[in-house]
């Protein structure tokens, strides 16, 4: 077989991914996977991987039960990565999530969604979508799923989140906005969501050389028949013709962006959105001095990492 240094690309994306005129698809950034642990050795969450769908699947997260009675919120969550690469069970994400959920005292279910360009957008936002009515359909009394116990025995489903970084950001708001046209099973209603760096562009806001971006090359790429090029309300809330924010089906909101992110400008008008266009809800948005795109999934360490993560737990338990 060819080495992939021979053979003749067709895109490159470098450092994200790299597609061969033969097809070959190289991602080169994300972090290697790692499987789940029962007994996590740093924050004592177990996880476990489930299957919702054929094309489907999810990394579950439980923290430590003091008291098996009181029921958990339920966030579920979707990993960053430009639509293009990452996982829910990389080790970034894994890290990330078990840490979150150890101090928000919640069940997670992060979504493994497929990716481009072997499946381009917006199947990302379909198996969101499916994964979050999987969620809900936990209700009903004899659906046809087979039903997670961890869900059944300690989540709550009147406090279920949606949230997530970058291209999972992206995806949870996207959620909230579908949920104000179309219910979820059951009738169930998603309580908040947290946007962490979200993944939103458009054609106004960086004018000058916008098409050389990354940020408008890896959408176009991942999302090739867009309708409306770069300002598709998927990856431009605030386009003529988006859905009107006012209704974002979620009452609690968090949002985190932070100095250097190259998406700081469009996530600042989008909370100003939020505020001029009607929605009611509960606004948080933290703007972190010094730190870059998704500082506390590369490094949670840090004293700036650990102080959003609590923040953002407080939210989620609260």
């Amino acid at each position: 077989m060819a080495n992939s240094d021979s053979k003749e690309v067709m895109v490159d994306l470098s450092p994200a991914i790299k597609v061969y005129k033969d097809g070959t698809v190289e991602r080169l950034s994300g972090s290697p996977f790692v499987p789940p642990s029962l007994d996590d050795p740093t924050t004592g969450v177990s996880s476990k991987d489930i299957t919702i769908s054929p094309s489907i699947s999810a990394r579950m997260y439980l923290p430590k039960i003091s008291d098996p009675n009181h029921k958990l919120p339920i966030l579920v969550f979707f990993h960053g990565g430009r639509f293009v690469v990452e996982s829910a069970f990389s080790s970034l994400h894994h890290r990330f999530v078990n840490v979150l959920v150890s101090e928000a005292r919640a069940v997670a279910v992060s979504v493994e969604y497929r990716l481009a360009p072997e499946h381009p957008l917006p199947a990302a936002l379909e198996d969101g979508w499916a994964a979050l009515q999987w969620v809900a359909s936990h209700v009903v009394e004899g659906s046809c799923i087979e039903k997670e116990p961890w869900l059944v025995k300690h989540g709550d489903f009147n406090k279920i989140y949606v949230g997530g970084n970058s291209a999972g950001g992206n995806i949870a708001h996207n959620m909230a906005i579908r949920a104000g046209v179309e219910s979820l099973v059951g009738d169930v209603k998603i309580l908040g969501g947290f946007l962490s760096h979200p993944y939103f562009w458009d054609s106004t806001t960086k004018k000058e050389n916008n098409e050389e971006s990354m940020p408008y090359k890896v959408f176009m790429f991942a999302y090739p028949l867009a309708p409306g090029g770069i300002d598709n309300p998927m990856i431009n809330p605030l386009a003529d013709g988006a859905p009107k924010l006012s209704g974002l089906a979620c009452s609690r909101l968090f949002v985190c962006t932070s100095q250097k992110d190259q998406f700081r400008e469009i996530n600042l008008l989008y909370v100003e959105a939020l505020k001029k266009n009607g929605w009611k809800g509960e606004l948080e948005l933290v703007d972190v001095d010094g730190e870059d795109h998704c500082f506390e999934v590369f490094n949670p360490e840090t004293e700036k990492s650990k102080s959003l993560i609590t923040r953002l737990a407080s939210f989620i338990r609260d």
